[in-house]
């Protein structure tokens, strides 16, 4: 896995947008959609509550969850208490990179690339 502002590569595949690795490590793009509401109040698109409801279904041991290239993907009280339920890991995305690059147990993944 590579990333840098405004792409990360996963399994030899270049993906332009931010994106989820699931459970099963099939990769899906995170749709922010449901975030867009708050982007005036945070400045950006900030990851939600509702954007981690795949996580009831997968239950993965643990989440990661890459904060973009300088940390600056902002989160949701709600979205902070939902993963509150899980072994949650928040850093900045070349750093989850490299921690995915080890990581034994199955995991969950939400990768911002930019900002």
């Amino acid at each position: 896995m590579r990333t840098k502002y405004g792409w990360v590569e996963i399994d030899q595949i270049r993906y332009d947008y931010d994106v989820i690795i699931h459970l099963d490590r099939s990769v899906s793009r995170r749709h922010k959609k449901r975030s867009k509401r708050f982007k005036r109040m945070f400045g950006h698109t900030p990851l939600t509550g509702e954007e981690l409801e795949f996580l009831k279904k997968e239950m993965p041991p643990v989440v990661y969850i890459g904060t973009g290239q300088f940390d600056e993907l902002p989160l949701t009280v709600e979205a902070l208490l939902n993963l509150s339920s899980y072994t949650a890991v928040l850093r900045p995305t070349p750093e989850i990179i490299r921690m995915l690059e080890i990581e034994q147990r199955p995991f969950a993944a939400i990768l911002h690339v930019c900002c």
